[in-house]
């Protein structure tokens, strides 16, 4: 054999090699990647050291479909041993509230939930706290607001001077009561404040249930006021004055979690997920250096966008402008 054919053949395996080993390369990274969309989390726990789940309830409440599915995989977790929530909210829709509320609840089912209170947790930020088995606050902690709101604009007397008059056709005088475009009546005003006392029964029933006191001994509880950590304490409104630090060692010493486990945070997947205005904002905020969730924050907080957003009940306190 010529030393001319034998390189023709040398070059002929290796072709055949290469694309047996590239071949091979593409069905494993296919493999890899169908077995991630299928249980992408469930290998991902496995490959993770036993941990502290932290979630951060933060800003405006309201109900997230995808915070809850993250909240019921760390009741699934066999990696989590306990979940650690930090709440930094001065409320939001009571029904945003209440849902997280029982996942909190559903979680504390099958291991210890601890909340640690930041800067504000107030109104529906405190219903979540309720849905711990312990709550740990800050001193200077805003806390409490027990009540429901309803407001709504009213625009009559603006459109009168301008000359703009709103037709409206409805099937009972009651329905769409109370309207911005309708002058505020007693019939209204029953409506919404049969609704708002039933809110805050169960609000005030939920409060002297998970916190084994009577409200009504409670000065100002009933009224809506709100209350240091300190002030709260005392009154049975959280159980511990601290941090993190304590939340974990309460986790540690009451609950029996093993010590120096890592904490590690959770997100909803679809933080950052909102289409073109995502990208345009994900786009703008990288060029600035921020995330494109840190924008929808900011967003939130200087134009007023997740207060304006809020529909139905409402459980949010905000100090007065005057």
């Amino acid at each position: 054999m010529t030393l001319e054919t034998e390189t023709v053949l040398d070059r002929r395996r290796m072709r055949r090699s290469v694309a047996f080993w590239r071949t091979a390369g593409i069905v494993a990274l296919a493999l890899a990647a169908g077995a991630f969309a299928i249980g992408g989390d469930k290998l991902s726990s496995l490959a993770q050291p036993a941990q502290i789940a932290r979630v951060t309830i933060e800003g405006t409440i309201l109900e997230n479909r995808d915070q809850l599915k993250m909240l019921d995989k760390i009741g699934e977790s066999s990696k989590v041993a306990a979940l650690l929530v930090h709440v930094n909210s001065p409320g939001g829709t009571t029904a945003g509230g209440e849902a997280l509320y029982l996942a909190l609840r559903k979680v504390a089912k099958k291991k210890p939930v601890v909340a640690q209170f930041g800067t504000i947790a107030a109104s529906a930020g405190y219903i979540v706290g309720m849905g711990a088995d312990h709550i740990v606050s800050r001193g200077n902690t805003i806390t409490g607001s027990v009540g429901v709101i309803a407001q709504w604009p009213e625009f009559v007397g603006l459109l009168d001077k301008v000359g703009v008059k709103v037709n409206e056709v409805k099937s009972g005088n009651l329905k769409a009561t109370p309207s911005p475009f309708q002058p505020f009546d007693e019939n209204g005003r029953n409506v919404m404040q049969s609704m708002i006392t039933e809110g805050f029964g169960w609000f005030r029933g939920l409060v002297a249930e998970r916190r084994n006191i009577k409200t009504a001994d409670v000065p100002g509880l009933e009224q809506g006021v709100v209350f240091s950590g300190r002030e709260a304490l005392a009154h049975k409104l959280v159980d511990e004055i601290g941090g993190e630090d304590e939340a974990v060692a309460w986790l540690e010493t009451v609950r029996g979690v093993k010590k120096d486990l890592k904490v590690v945070d959770w997100k909803p997947k679809s933080d950052d997920d909102w289409g073109v205005t995502g990208a345009m904002a994900s786009f703008g905020g990288k060029l600035a250096g921020a995330s494109a969730a840190e924008v929808a924050r900011t967003l939130g907080r200087e134009a007023g966008i997740s207060t304006l957003a809020l529909d139905g009940l409402v459980s949010v306190w905000h100090p007065a402008e005057k």
